[in-house]
């Protein structure tokens, strides 16, 4: 029998639309029901690609007995944290200041008021590895409940007091904020003293591919035009970059069949991923190999992105033109066994080509990879690419240009040998922010590599978020099946905002820049902290809507950019596209905020890094103006640059933006470049414009 869940439109929640738990979704049902029969709340965050929500759920919620003791005792909430992120960052703080650590699946006591006094992670159904039974730790709680409420109530309001207050508290500085040189200079030397210089990356295991670090660093490269200050044995921003990418994209962490990344290492080595696919990941993640492409030339760069984007529109594409969130890591209830191979398995389906396929991707008789839940399933590969292609073609005595051309035809074999597999579990629900960092990247993508597929792409997602998404005056979070809802976030207005910046640089279109102006308006009104008193940045949610137990402002990079982060990016650049010097005052409300953070912990303050980087970096401005035909060798030349902190303006004509004011040209088309409000003389030709951007 179904329970509440069954009505929801989140495959997470619909995952557990048949446990025999009484589930509620979030909302004012469940909590009236818990005042109404003076229960607690057992609040449960997780999200579908989670492997040890799977497991949990397996465990425990699938449990008819366990489920019978939940029911009996307390009032059940599921949440997907990736469709309630505000609802999940207010209770990851009260985990993590409660428990020293945080993650999911997450499993929090509330009282009726939703204010907390108890919260963990996952729960074992049998005590073991530190952790409490399950059972055990409800019937505990539901006995502290009933003998004890008055001081379990006590405690909860002291947790909420205290958590109000450093919430309050963690403001910094009130209003204003320049960046300094030393910030960048002083977190690139901390990121240096944590870089893996065997294996790339930062720290050990588990490893995660941290773009935003990764864009700070190579803006940091770009804006001082590679003189950044040596230092003998240490490694300059662009080689961690390049190495960490030239690495991963060897690992098992990278699908060599199908295209993407998936969410993290388990080891050092890239080699075993956690096999979740996250659309943040390989959206941002494509946008670093282009920029590596546009830096170095090299062709690999440019292959991995384009393939990362390809699975991205084969796997993941709605067929209304927005892009779902995740696919699942397990398969079968077993993690990765969509994905691993053993030699017997290449064989049968490459016969006398497997030897060489094994060589490549380094498959072994003995393997990677081992499920310690599932021990028979042992001896499978994770594939990977651990040896240079010229060393296997001299082994097999071929022609590298010859393997390499082999390599694509057995790609495309076991690709589509591994389709006859079960997949994993898919979540197509479409968030308004992750589709963001979607859209600019294959808005850039189309730019970089000059491929009208991706431009067609971008813009269908961009019409599909106006129509199905945006009001007019406000944006929706989620969109599954025709039915959109919950309120955006800081993160759904920051993002978007930006790809649309890069989808106007792409098509030279200004109502795709107007519509990031209208989006970073509603910013200003409904999430800016800008009231007497206040500290300036952003709040997750909108002032006007549901007050949750703590109103918090999103300043630390998680997998994706902070919502403070992102939107000080989009302040600065409208600033510039606009003439709107007040919004560069907002983006400085931003680093005062993380002043004091920026360089004792950059790896988690990437994005506002990148925005540091663009206010200190020269101003400089590539308008090219003309019809679109005319203007294309012109963009094609700006497209073979990494211009991180340049306004690029393409336009048919004069007008519609500052500084295109009074550029019109009567045939053909024409580039102007300007730094420091200093422009030089108009060229007409790709060579000309080639020559005044590496001034």
């Amino acid at each position: 029998m179904s329970n509440r869940l069954a009505g929801e439109t989140s495959p997470y929640l619909l995952q557990h639309a048949e446990n025999p738990v009484d589930w509620y979704p979030w909302g004012e049902e469940a909590f009236a029901r818990a005042r109404e029969q003076g229960r607690p709340i057992l609040l449960s965050i997780g999200y579908s690609a989670c492997h040890w929500c799977h497991v949990m759920a397996h465990e425990s919620f699938e449990d008819a007995e366990t489920a019978a003791v939940m029911n009996a005792g307390f009032v059940n909430i599921k949440v997907d944290r990736e469709e309630r992120p505000d609802v999940d960052s207010v209770y990851m703080t009260v985990t993590q200041s409660m428990t020293g650590r945080g993650g999911w699946p997450m499993t929090v006591f509330l009282t009726p008021e939703l204010e907390p006094f108890y919260a963990g992670t996952y729960f074992p159904p049998v005590e073991g590895h530190g952790l409490p039974a399950f059972p055990r730790l409800l019937a505990g709680i539901r006995e502290a409940w009933e003998s004890d409420r008055e001081n379990v109530v006590g405690q909860a309001r002291r947790i909420s007091e205290q958590l109000q207050r450093a919430s309050e508290q963690s403001g910094g500085s009130p209003f204003g904020g320049a960046a300094t040189a030393e910030q960048p200079r002083s977190a690139v030397e901390r990121l240096r003293a944590s870089f893996d210089a065997t294996w790339g990356g930062f720290g050990g295991a588990p490893k995660f591919p941290s773009p935003g670090t990764l864009e700070f660093l190579l803006t940091h490269h770009a804006r001082l035009a590679g003189q950044e200050l040596e230092e003998e044995g240490k490694p300059g921003a662009l080689e961690m970059v390049l190495h960490t990418l030239r690495r991963m994209a060897a690992g098992g962490m990278y699908d060599h069949l199908g295209g993407g990344f998936a969410r993290y290492s388990v080891d050092a080595q890239w080699l075993v991923p956690h096999f979740e696919k996250m659309l943040y990941d390989n959206a941002q993640l494509a946008r670093t190999y282009l920029h590596a492409y546009q830096i170095t030339g090299e062709p690999e760069f440019a292959r991995i992105a384009r393939e990362t984007l390809d699975y991205l529109e084969r796997e993941m594409l709605d067929e209304a033109g927005g892009f779902y969130a995740a696919q699942d890591a397990d398969s079968e209830g077993i993690e990765g066994k969509y994905f691993v191979w053993t030699p017997d398995e290449v064989a049968e389906v490459l016969g006398a080509d497997a030897p060489l396929f094994n060589a490549v991707y380094a498959v072994t008789p003995g393997g990677n990879f081992a499920d310690p839940h599932h021990p028979e399933f042992t001896g499978r590969s994770v594939l990977s690419r651990p040896i240079v292609l010229s060393e296997i073609a001299a082994g097999f005595d071929l022609d590298e240009a010859a393997l390499a051309e082999r390599i694509e035809g057995m790609r495309a074999r076991m690709l589509a040998a591994r389709g006859e597999r079960v997949a994993p579990g898919l979540d197509d629900k479409v968030l308004t922010s992750w589709n963001g960092l979607a859209l600019a990247a294959f808005a850039e993508a189309a730019r970089v590599l000059g491929d009208g597929r991706y431009r067609a792409l971008a813009e269908r997602n961009a019409a599909f978020v106006r129509e199905s998404l945006w009001d007019g005056s406000a944006l929706l979070h989620t969109y599954k099946g025709g039915v959109a809802k919950i309120d955006g976030m800081v993160e759904d207005y920051a993002y978007y905002g930006l790809g649309l910046i890069e989808l106007y640089r792409t098509t030279g279109e200004l109502e795709h820049l107007r519509w990031a102006e209208q989006l970073f308006e509603v910013l200003l009104a409904r999430f800016h902290d800008g009231e007497p008193g206040g500290s300036g940045g952003f709040f997750e949610a909108p002032l006007d809507g549901e007050q949750l137990l703590l109103r918090q402002k999103p300043l630390h990079d998680a997998a994706s950019p902070s919502g403070n982060g992102a939107a000080a990016l989009l302040a600065l650049w409208l600033a510039r596209y606009l003439d709107r010097p007040e919004w560069e005052a907002v983006a400085g409300e931003v680093f005062a905020l993380v002043a004091g953070r920026l360089t004792e912990a950059p790896a988690g303050f990437g994005s506002v890094l990148q925005a540091v980087e663009l206010q200190l970096a020269p101003r400089r401005e590539v308008a090219i103006v003309g019809e679109a035909a005319a203007r294309e060798p012109l963009e094609r030349e700006l497209a073979r640059h990494f211009l991180p902190t340049t306004v690029i303006a393409p336009s048919t004509g004069g007008g519609g933006l500052p500084l295109l004011e009074g550029r019109d040209v009567e045939a053909g088309a024409a580039a102007y470049v300007c730094e420091q409000m200093i422009c030089e003389l108009p060229v007409t030709t790709a060579d000309a414009l080639a020559g005044q951007l590496v001034r």
